[in-house]
């Protein structure tokens, strides 16, 4: 990689981050109204769970159209914008990278989803919760893995690493949160299903006592 003079905050890039502060601000509100009787751990699951489908629908999903008609480069309006500003840091988003698009056609579609459904599931208790829980952190660090994989085997020829903004608030922050917080639910799963099931087990010891 070419090295170049780091680059400051531009207005653009201060547009973007506002955008991600608003969605996440909507998630804090849609949080309180639905998760009024939820545990105190639920509710942090609910705020991210909330978060992740509003990124993936309003900000992925365009994308997704944009590249599916045609680029990020040749589209215009804000979102386009705010997508030149981060292909900054990784050019494939540019250019409709036909592995960046599969991935992010996936998680539009099947885990913006599951996320609505695992809301669902949270709010209410229902039984199935668990299953989604891990089915969606699987996919989110399964999608995390397979966008930058492939890029760090060639080299990473795509990513600029020379702004501090680029590599550790775009690059790392932004994607690290889809990694750390899917791994985070996947431990609460296990501890939960390793709770129901040592009550099912002290159920079944009392049974055969009776």
């Amino acid at each position: 990689m070419d090295s170049v003079t780091p680059p400051g905050i531009s207005p653009v890039s201060v547009c973007s981050l506002l955008a991600c502060s608003i969605q996440m601000i909507a998630a804090v509100i849609l949080m309180s109204s639905f998760g009024k009787r939820s545990s105190s751990v639920d509710r942090w699951i609910l705020l991210w769970l909330f978060y992740d489908v509003i990124v993936h629908l309003t900000l992925e999903g365009p994308f997704v159209y944009m590249s599916l008609v045609g680029t990020v480069e040749t589209s215009e309006g804000p979102l386009a914008e705010l997508w030149r500003e981060y292909s900054k840091a990784d050019s494939r988003w540019m250019i409709s990278d036909p592995t960046i698009v599969s991935i992010e056609l996936v998680t539009v579609v099947l885990d913006s989803l599951i996320g609505v459904l695992l809301i669902h599931a949270v709010i209410q208790e229902k039984y199935y919760r668990h299953f989604l829980q891990i089915t969606l952190s699987v996919c989110e660090i399964y999608g995390g893995w397979m966008t930058f994989a492939p890029e760090w085997l060639v080299g990473s020829p795509s990513l600029n690493t020379s702004s501090w903004l680029h590599l550790w608030v775009y690059l790392v922050f932004f994607n690290g949160l889809w990694v750390l917080v899917p791994v985070l639910l996947l431990i609460q799963s296990w501890f939960s299903l390793k709770s129901l099931h040592a009550l099912r087990v002290d159920d079944d010891v009392n049974r055969k006592k009776m």
